[in-house]
């Protein structure tokens, strides 16, 4: 389930698509994010949110390897949000 925009991250505005993977299971929130961060403006922000353990590192993981600028990592009552921004 994807929306537009999100809640307000402390590091700045909303971000452009809040990717919800929770619930889901790896690698569900890594493809999600690879599926849709196409649908984001370079320089954009996509907040991913997921409670799958792996998640905390398979997200920075993934930004690392593909070049996009991982954020932040915040913590939600039920997991966590993390914000990457599109490089190219």
């Amino acid at each position: 389930m994807t929306s537009p925009i999100g809640p307000p991250s402390p590091a700045g505005p909303a971000p452009m698509l809040v990717i919800d993977a929770l619930g889901r299971k790896c690698p569900i929130p890594i493809i999600m994010l690879a599926e849709q961060i196409r649908g984001v403006p370079i320089g954009g922000t996509i907040a991913v949110l997921a409670d799958d353990p792996a998640a905390e590192t398979d997200v920075p993981a993934w930004c690392a390897m593909k070049s996009h600028e991982f954020v932040e990592l915040a913590e939600l009552p039920s997991g966590w949000s993390f914000l990457i921004k599109r490089s190219y």
